[in-house]
């Protein structure tokens, strides 16, 4: 059996996975996965937000996006101001979702630094890669 090539990709993808496990295990006793701090990040970043823009944002169907929302409102961490139902939503943070979220960021804040101490080349490679590596034909943006 031949060895396969180095893949970037899949580099990527296994540190990704590894990180992704050190934020979860970090955020696990605030109540919280990566999936909901980034949604919440989002909401606290533009309070009134809409489920479909919430999605796009982070990437998720508009259903995914209601089931995380309804999980993190039973939590006490975002409120609904929605008026009645059919209207648009108006999502926000609550005063103790802001406080779990300012926890969150000091936790994320120190593996930042742990990533960087420990692989500063890679750190400074990946600055910039989440912002639309893709255009919307889905061929990668030109550098």
């Amino acid at each position: 059996m031949s060895e396969r090539a180095f893949s970037p990709v899949i580099s990527l993808l296994t540190v990704a996975s590894v990180w992704d496990g050190h934020l979860g295990a970090e955020l696990r006793d605030l109540g919280l996965t990566t999936r909901k701090y980034a949604l919440l990040a989002h909401i606290e970043a533009t309070p009134g937000i809409s489920f479909s823009e919430l999605s796009r944002r982070s990437q998720i169907t508009v259903q995914s996006a209601h089931t995380a929302v309804q999980t993190l409102v039973a939590d006490g961490l975002v409120e609904d101001a929605t008026k009645h139902a059919g209207s648009a939503s108006d999502l926000r943070v609550t005063a103790r979702g802001s406080d779990v979220l300012e926890a969150a960021q000091q936790r994320l804040a120190a593996l930042d630094a742990a990533l960087t101490r420990d692989a500063p080349t890679l750190a400074i490679a990946l600055q910039g890669l989440h912002e639309q590596p893709y255009g919307a034909d889905g061929a990668p943006t030109p550098r």
